[in-house]
């Protein structure tokens, strides 16, 4: 097989892997090949003349002490097993018998020419290139998107099967979003071009090489952040954390070092344009944004908003916050099903407990009629400056 490697050349770009790749294959394709031929005991190795662009294959025997135990094998099923002599080893004393300055460690080699092995020798390898071509275009995909989870990938769902998953096209691969990391109450249908959070690259049986997708986790809600707001994406201002009842209510926290920049604001937008959008993507998903702090009291406060609290008190080592709150706080603080106070422990981290106190908590209200009465009429005060 003369110049082999313009041929592994060409099949490395026929299937766009590299040629290291293509090279790697073909030689694990021939060693498999010879064993096939000989006995998969044997060892073997490939040397490729990048010059000539030819190749070589070797039959490897290693010289081991007389009672070294891989001198045999086991080979069989575990209930009918035998030790056989391994054909990659040879003893001591039986190598000396060809060579006397033989050593423990040393290596006889014998080359191995597959075309003396005929038609079944190059059917045998065309299969074994074949399949290890195969699993190197898998690991290159499974390396280049194995780099991409964690981000926001956008596909066309190509099909939903008997058990509501829905499958969806992105690039060289599958998708598969499960019913369980689909929003409640989100229907997909052959076509629809979708966007989800890569979860993680996986090899199945049934599937093969996929992507899990997901669109109920909390980073997804980052990512989509970070694609919205500018200040997010260029590390302005940080997504300190994230906690979401997917299709419902999420709350995140964030923070910045710039005392000019408003977290808050640059999250939110102009008119709520920003959250809005993300909002949009996770089904209608009302987004409450809360300007982190790194004192627990004042994180976990801020985390119960729209609940006025009175007092709190923290055991940072437990993970625990007694909170006193007022009657008509302590609705607000819980929230619909319990899903505020629920958001608020999952953004701290912190297991919280409200305790009712006897009171009335209102805000003081600011309009403009409150300030008018707080003016005086009496300009008696300015006559001095006229004198």
């Amino acid at each position: 097989m003369e110049k082999i490697l313009d041929i592994i050349e060409a099949i490395a770009h026929e299937k766009n892997i590299s040629k290291e790749n293509a090279i790697d294959a073909f030689k694990e394709a021939l060693i498999n090949t010879a064993k096939k031929l000989t006995s998969y005991t044997s060892n073997f190795e490939v040397l490729i003349d990048h010059d000539t662009k030819t190749y070589s294959v070797n039959k490897v025997i290693t010289v081991v002490a007389d009672n070294d135990e891989q001198l045999f094998v086991e080979v069989g099923k575990e209930e009918n097993k035998e030790k056989i002599h391994s054909d990659a080893f040879i003893s001591l004393s039986e190598a000396k018998e060809f060579d006397d300055s033989l050593e423990i460690g040393d290596q006889l080699k014998e080359e191995f020419i597959l075309e003396e092995h005929g038609r079944t020798a190059s059917a045998n390898l065309f299969r074994e290139l074949e399949y290890h071509v195969q699993r190197r275009i898998e690991q290159d995909l499974f390396e280049k998107y194995k780099e991409k989870v964690g981000t926001v990938m956008l596909g066309t769902v190509n099909r939903v099967d008997a058990d509501d998953n829905t499958h969806v096209e992105i690039g060289e691969l599958k998708g598969i979003l499960t019913q369980r990391n689909r929003i409640k109450g989100e229907k997909f249908k052959r076509g629809d071009t979708i966007r989800a959070l890569l979860r993680y690259v996986s090899v199945d049986p049934q599937y093969g090489l996929f992507l899990e997708l997901t669109r109920t986790s909390p980073k997804f809600l980052e990512a989509l952040m970070a694609n919205e707001v500018p200040e997010i994406d260029d590390s302005v201002v940080e997504i300190v954390a994230a906690a979401r009842i997917p299709g419902e209510r999420a709350k995140i926290a964030l923070k910045t070092e710039q005392m000019n920049v408003d977290p808050i604001g640059a999250a939110v937008g102009v008119k709520g344009v920003r959250i809005n959008a993300v909002s949009e993507e996770l089904n209608g998903e009302n987004i409450d944004c809360i300007e982190y702090s790194p004192i627990p009291e004042v994180f976990i406060t801020r985390a119960l908003s729209p609940a006025i609290t009175q007092s709190i008190k923290v055991d940072a080592e437990e993970k625990k916050a007694l909170i006193n709150i007022t009657g008509d706080q302590k609705a607000k603080a819980i929230g619909k099903s319990g899903i505020n106070i629920r958001l608020a422990s999952m953004l701290t981290g912190y297991t919280i407990e409200l305790n009712e106190v006897e009171g009335v908590t209102e805000r003081q209200p600011e309009t403009a009629e409150s300030g008018e009465a707080e003016k005086t009429k009496d300009t008696s005060a300015l006559a001095d400056l006229f004198k």
